[in-house]
C-alpha cells in the first residue's frame, strides 16, 4: 500500500489529531484554533472531533495563552499552544522564560512542564509585521526550552509527536512558505523523531552545507547546482536549534573540511554563529577554509517588495560554496 503524500499543516493536524485519541490529557489552546481551525488551518476538524474541553479558544491573549499552558501542563495535562505567528510570542516571552523552562528546577523535580508552543515562522510569504521573523536564535538561548523547526511534512509529524510526548517544554516553530509547499509521503501510523538529531539529507565529500526549515528547499537546489560544477555536497538539516546536534555537524567538518551555514534570520549572534564557533573549537585543523555564513541582514525583517533582497538567495548560497571551495 502506497504511503500517503501529505503537506506540511497536513502532517502537524495528523499528528495532533493522533496525539489526542492516543492521550486524553493532550489539549489545544489558542487564537481560533477551535471553530475556524487555525489561521493556517492546522487544527480544522479537532473541535469537532474532540469537543471544546480540549480544543480551546482563547482571547487574544498571547501571554495567557502561554500562562494558562504552564498552569495546565503543572496539574497533569499535555496543552498544545498555538501562537498564531512567531512574532506574536514576545507579549507571552517572560511566561515562557521565567516560568515554563524553570519549572522543573525550581521544583527540584516536583513538577515538569510538558507543554508545546506552536507558531507559524520565517518569511517569503509577503506577509505584514512579526508575520516573518526568524528569530529562532534568541528561544535557543533559554535553558530548558527545546526548539525545533521541521523542513518537510515527515519530519513535521514525527518532531510533534516528540514534542506533545516530550516531559518538557518545546517550541515549535513552522515555516509558513512550507505549510503548503512542501510535500511528502508521511507514513500514516504514529511515529517519532527523535530531538536534537539532525539529518544527513545527502552525503558528500566535499563540503558541508547546513541550513534547516524555510531555507532547506534552496539549499537542496543548491546541492544540485553544484553537483552540475563536480562539487559533492553533504547536504544537513538540522531540524533541531536546541538542543545542537554539534557530533553530526563536527564529524562532517572533519570529513569535507569545508562548510557553509545558510539560515534566514540576523547574522549577529544568530545559530550560524554557535555552529561555526563549536565546529571551529572541535575541529579547526580539519578546515581546509574559513566557515561561510550566509544569512539575513541585521535589520528588522523588510515588508513586501525588499522582502526578496532580505533572505539568502540560490545565487548568495552558490557564491559562498565556490569561495570555500576555491579559499
Amino acid at each position: 500500500m502506497a504511503t500517503p503524500v501529505l503537506t506540511m499543516v497536513d502532517a502537524i493536524r495528523q499528528a495532533m489529531e493522533q496525539e489526542m485519541q492516543r492521550d486524553k490529557n493532550v489539549v489545544i489552546i489558542g487564537e481560533d484554533v477551535g471553530y475556524d481551525g487555525g489561521v493556517f488551518r492546522a487544527t480544522k476538524g479537532l473541535i469537532e472531533k474532540f469537543g471544546k474541553e480540549r480544543v480551546m479558544d482563547s482571547p487574544l491573549a498571547e501571554s495567557g495563552i502561554i500562562g494558562t499552558s504552564i498552569g495546565m501542563a503543572v496539574a497533569g495535562l499535555r496543552p498544545i499552544a498555538e501562537i498564531q505567528f512567531s512574532g506574536f510570542i514576545y507579549p507571552a516571552f517572560e511566561q515562557i522564560i521565567s516560568h515554563a523552562t524553570r519549572m522543573r528546577t525550581r521544583t527540584r523535580g516536583k513538577f515538569s512542564c510538558p507543554m508545546v508552543i506552536r507558531a507559524p515562522a520565517a518569511g517569503r510569504v509577503h506577509a505584514f509585521e512579526h508575520h516573518s521573523e526568524s528569530m529562532e536564535a534568541i528561544y535557543a538561548h533559554i535553558q530548558g526550552l527545546k526548539v525545533v523547526i521541521p523542513s518537510t511534512p515527515h519530519d513535521a509529524k514525527g518532531l510533534l509527536i516528540s514534542a506533545i510526548r516530550d516531559p518538557d517544554p518545546v517550541l515549535f516553530l513552522e515555516p509558513i512558505k512550507l505549510y503548503h509547499g512542501a510535500k511528502g509521503e508521511v507514513p500514516e501510523q504514529p511515529y517519532t523523531i527523535l530531538i536534537g538529531k539532525a539529518n544527513i539529507v545527502k552525503k558528500g565529500n566535499d563540503l558541508t552545507l547546513i541550513s534547516w526549515g524555510v531555507m532547506m528547499p534552496i539549499c537542496r537546489d543548491a546541492t544540485e547546482q553544484a553537483k552540475s560544477l563536480g562539487i559533492d555536497i553533504e547536504l544537513i538539516d538540522l531540524r533541531t536549534i536546541s538542543p545542537l546536534d554539534s557530533q553530526t555537524l563536527v564529524e562532517s567538518a572533519k570529513k569535507t573540511g569545508r562548510v557553509v551555514v545558510v539560515h534566514e534570520g540576523p547574522k549577529n549572534c544568530g545559530v550560524g554563529a554557535e555552529i561555526s564557533a563549536q565546529i571551529t573549537e572541535k575541529a579547526l585543523l580539519s578546515l581546509k577554509a574559513p566557515i561561510k555564513r550566509v544569512t539575513g541582514f541585521d535589520v528588522i525583517y523588510p515588508l513586501y517588495k525588499l522582502e526578496n533582497y532580505y533572505g539568502p538567495q540560490l545565487p548568495q548560497i552558490m557564491k559562498a560554496i565556490e569561495e570555500v571551495m576555491h579559499f
